[in-house]
């Protein structure tokens, strides 16, 4: 009696990382495509300011008034660090007034610290004319 011949067993699948090393650089490339597109469409408008005689009971309001030692009112009342966007809910707009020896950096971190949502911060200017000041 002959011994039946058992069928060779066929080797496993190969496995090919080729598809998905594609795949994996075509998600990233997908990825980095749309993020980058987003952080250019994050860029700052930067509106060029317009020179008006405004006496000063007409100024915009709501104003922010920030002074040298970073001290702020808002409408000419004391506001605390922190509450200024609590206090800004229903204004889209805030004037800031800020004291001339105040830098730009630290009214900026100034502002950044209060978590503006929403809110169009408009920087607003003093001219103080050379007859008008005093001696």
């Amino acid at each position: 009696m002959a011994l039946a011949r058992l069928p060779q067993r066929r080797k496993g699948a190969v496995f090919d990382s080729s598809l998905a090393i594609i795949n994996i650089v075509l998600l990233l490339i997908f990825f980095f495509i749309t993020t980058g597109s987003l952080m250019s469409s994050r860029t700052v408008e930067v509106a060029l300011p317009e020179t008006t005689r405004l006496p000063l009971d007409l100024l915009p309001e709501p104003l922010l008034i920030v002074t040298g030692d970073m001290a702020m009112m808002l409408d000419g009342a004391p506001i605390e660090t922190g509450t200024l966007a609590a206090a800004l809910i229903d204004s889209p707009t805030v004037y800031v007034l800020a004291d001339r020896d105040l830098g730009a950096a630290a009214l900026l971190g100034l502002l950044d610290a209060e978590e503006l949502i929403a809110v169009e911060v408009q920087l607003v200017t003093l001219h103080l004319n050379t007859e008008d000041a005093p001696e």
